[in-house]
């Protein structure tokens, strides 16, 4: 103990007492935090409806959805009605396995919380004379191996042995039953799944389904003919069409620019009309004119209807003008009226758009085949076409209106040296992260805190509610901070790896993000949490190499160590800033920049579209949250844990649904394809909960009972394999027995709007079965973007191309 300790005999932190003061404020300010975000949406929802009613008024499956009302709570009882058929068949199977998720952590957490309040903890209680309440350090007395300190000072000295040791293979029972518990759930919820995906698109025949991505090709083999005759040469079916990849390079940059122009020559144009005023007084006129109370839709957020509808008027004001730059490093300059600029600069780039278009580029490795049933599209891609390695490798297409064409004519080698740079900058990354998450364990401890920054931990002690928010609420309030912001640079390095689809791009950032809140947001703070100081961790790693039984022991000791930290990670995470992801405070909050930057119709009209909802950002930390849960789920404060865990999916739960089905718009284009990562972070929750069980018997002289859970560790890394090779390729591939049957009675038909996964969203393009949408580059067809301005003197808006 340092000088200071003995001076001051109250001073303590999270490790090493018990304040339930502590946790009650914690749970104070998370409720009120939460509870106003909740409230201000109830009140802000039936008026922004542009916001959080979105998705209903701009997509087709979702207005066959019930109608919410406009009362501050009448909304809620008509969202839980709605049932799992109706979000399947309105959101697609992308939202179901998503909420899946919920459904499953909520029904282990039930059972799991109800085995707590009845066994667990009475036995805990009967053998130690505890009752963990706050789960604050509530753990049972533990004999520490000796080679976890580093000298007689910190071994204690007269260690509490329990007379009566024999209640610890409850611990062996309940984590049998309880990994059992969350097999059995999870084969159950995992077969549900592949029922229903493989009637749905066994039964469709979209271009999707029939399409496979033929990768690796031959330079002898890169024209349409030649992929034909390959693939009809197989016997596997007959081809309908090929499309092969080419460098469109030149062309993608050239639309690219075009676009840039196209935007000046609107802002220069809104410019010398005054579209401000004219946007507003339009919006005006448009309520009146049908009918609209002006107090209805008061601070509303702007609708895409409005937008279309706003046009300029002539103002008395001056042409813009535009400098050009040139001479040497462009140090000369004059100035051009911008708007006849602009227009002759677009004038120039239509007419090389069209001559490139009809020019011959030079083909790639990769092409879209297109079968002319999904049978042979589902036997090309489940098997091996070419004996060489790495030549002709079929996979399943993404959706037309999903793939990244930039990244289709990108050279393998490229793509391979994409991947593994951005692999190496995430491993720095992760040194880096390390780094700022050992200061917010630092935080944990007033000795800490001492040694770092003196006086401020005598401060500290000395203002109970402050000493509170800085051990209690800032480390939490601040790992939450790095969780939400983080994952929005993984999203970046995800789409720079040149992936073909974003689906692709999708799932690798939730493999991203998992694997950075888990490992540096959960092994990382675990391990600094556990040392006093950076000496003291050196000091155990060390020790740990020199003995391999040490790991489980370590990290036995770190989470019994910081289960306070976690507890109030779920109260902050659960009942403080989930409700303000169903307000969408940061769109609400950077709305009022983003409007007084717009300048054009389409800066307005862009200001209207919902939302996206990116899985990529919400499942990481979800499935964090729940291995938490299932790796406290035997300890003694784990009823604790355990309820606010499923307090947490229940909530989340609830307000995922509301903005996958009403607030925000999703790309279904994975057809439930993060469902197999789901499953496989649970499993390794599983198996961090069984070593993290086997530790704790340990240190708690068990040693009997520990090396019985070695069969179910075994068992789990078994049913692990077991599971990637039965049930996982009926979540990637459509079986064949399943194709052209007939839909199942027990499942409800979908509207065609929502399993059309070739809608190109945001774009007027034919999405009907029977034509469907083509693999083909945007860039070659699409018709080329039109002025949105009307100019003066023009009935119609004036287009730049007919």
């Amino acid at each position: 103990m340092s000088a200071r300790d003995s001076k001051n005999p109250s001073w303590n932190d999270q490790f090493k007492s018990t304040n339930q003061r502590d946790f009650n404020l914690q749970v104070i300010i998370s409720v009120v935090f939460g509870l106003s975000a909740f409230l201000s949406f109830c009140v802000l929802r039936p008026k922004w409806t542009s916001l959080y009613h979105a998705r209903k008024k701009q997509s087709g499956a979702a207005s066959r959805l019930p109608e919410l009302p406009k009362s501050l709570f009448g909304w809620i009882p008509v969202l839980l009605r709605i049932n799992e058929a109706e979000v399947l068949a309105s959101a697609g199977l992308d939202a179901y396995a998503f909420l899946s998720f919920f459904r499953y952590a909520v029904k282990f957490l039930s059972v799991t919380l109800f085995f707590s309040l009845t066994i667990i903890l009475p036995v805990n209680y009967k053998f130690t004379g505890e009752l963990p309440y706050p789960p604050i350090n509530a753990t049972a007395p533990f004999i520490a191996p000796t080679f976890l300190f580093e000298d007689d000072t910190k071994r204690p000295k007269k260690p509490k042995i329990e007379k009566d040791d024999s209640y610890l293979w409850m611990y062996v029972a309940f984590a049998y039953f309880f990994t059992g518990v969350a097999i059995y759930l999870l084969v159950r919820e995992t077969t549900n799944i592949i029922r229903i995906r493989q009637a749905y698109l066994g039964s469709q025949a979209t271009i999707t389904d029939r399409t496979l991505r033929l990768s690796g090709i031959p330079s002898e083999m890169r024209s349409e003919e030649a992929i034909k005759h390959f693939i009809e040469d197989l016997q596997i079916g007959k081809v309908d069409s090929v499309m092969l990849c080419k460098n469109w390079k030149a062309l993608d940059e050239l639309m690219a620019k075009r676009m840039t122009c196209l935007r000046k020559l609107e802002e220069s144009w809104a410019s010398y009309l005054g579209h401000h005023h004219s946007m507003r007084h339009s919006r005006r006129t448009h309520r009146q004119g049908n009918g609209i109370d002006g107090d209805e839709e008061s601070g509303a957020l702007l609708s895409r209807s409005e937008m279309e509808q706003a046009h300029a008027t002539p103002a008395d004001r001056p042409r813009p003008t535009h400098t050009i730059r040139y001479g040497p490093l462009k140090l000369y300059g004059r100035k051009v009226d911008a708007i006849d600029y602009f227009e002759e600069k677009l004038r120039v780039m239509d007419e090389k758009i069209h001559a490139l278009r009809s020019t011959e580029f030079k083909p790639t490795p990769l092409a879209f085949v297109t079968m002319e049933s999904t049978a042979a599209s589902q036997m090309a891609v489940q098997a091996i076409l070419s004996p060489k390695p790495g030549e002709l490798l079929a996979s399943l297409a993404p959706p037309p209106a999903d793939v990244v064409w930039k990244n289709t004519y990108i050279s393998r080698n490229i793509r391979m040296a994409r991947s593994w740079s951005i692999m190496i900058f995430i491993g720095f990354l992760t040194i880096l992260w390390a780094a700022i998450v050992a200061p917010l364990a630092g935080l944990l401890s007033i000795e800490v805190i001492d040694k770092v920054l003196p006086g401020l931990a005598q401060a500290l002690e000395d203002h109970e509610i402050i000493r509170s928010l800085v051990q209690t609420g800032l480390p939490t309030l601040l790992f939450s901070l790095l969780a939400l912001a983080v994952p929005y640079l993984y999203d970046w390095l995800a789409n720079q790896q040149g992936m073909t689809s974003q689906g692709d791009v999708e799932m690798s950032v939730i493999s991203k993000n998992f694997f950075f809140i888990f490992f540096n947001l959960f092994i990382v703070f675990t391990i600094w949490g556990s040392a006093t100081t950076f000496y003291d961790f050196w000091q155990d790693l060390r020790d740990i190499f020199r003995d391999t039984a040490g790991i489980a022991y370590a990290v036995a000791k770190a989470l019994e160590q910081l289960s306070p930290f976690y507890v109030n990670l779920i109260v902050l995470q659960g009942l403080g800033l989930l409700p303000f992801r169903l307000l969408e405070f940061g769109s609400v909050a950077l709305y009022p920049f983003y409007l007084i930057a717009a300048k054009t119709p389409r800066d307005y009209a862009e200001l209207s579209q919902p939302p996206i909802f990116s899985y990529g950002f919400y499942l990481p930390q979800t499935m964090l949250i729940f291995i938490i849960c299932v790796v406290y789920s035997v300890l003694p404060a784990s009823w604790m844990i355990t309820l606010f865990g499923l307090v947490y999916f229940l909530i989340g739960g609830f307000i995922y649904k509301y903005q996958l089905l009403y607030a925000m718009e999703h790309r279904q284009h994975s057809t439930g394809r993060a469902w197999p990562m789901i499953c496989n972070r649970i499993i390794t929750g599983l198996i961090l909960f069984q070593v993290a069980m086997t530790g704790i018997l340990a240190l708690r002289g068990a040693l009997t009972a520990s090396v019985f859970l070695a069969p179910l560790l075994a068992g789990t890394i078994w049913f692990t394999v077991y599971f990637q090779r039965t049930y996982v390729p009926l979540m990637r591939f459509i079986a064949l027995k399943s194709i052209d049957r007939a839909s199942s009675p027990q499942l409800p038909t979908p509207p065609e709007s929502a399993w059309d996964r070739d809608t190109d969203y945001g774009q007027d393009v034919d999405t009907s079965r029977d034509t469907g949408l083509r693999y083909i580059n945007p860039s070659l067809v699409r018709p080329l973007e039109t002025l949105w301005i009307r100019k003066p003197g023009h009935g119609r808006p004036e287009h730049s191309q007919t």
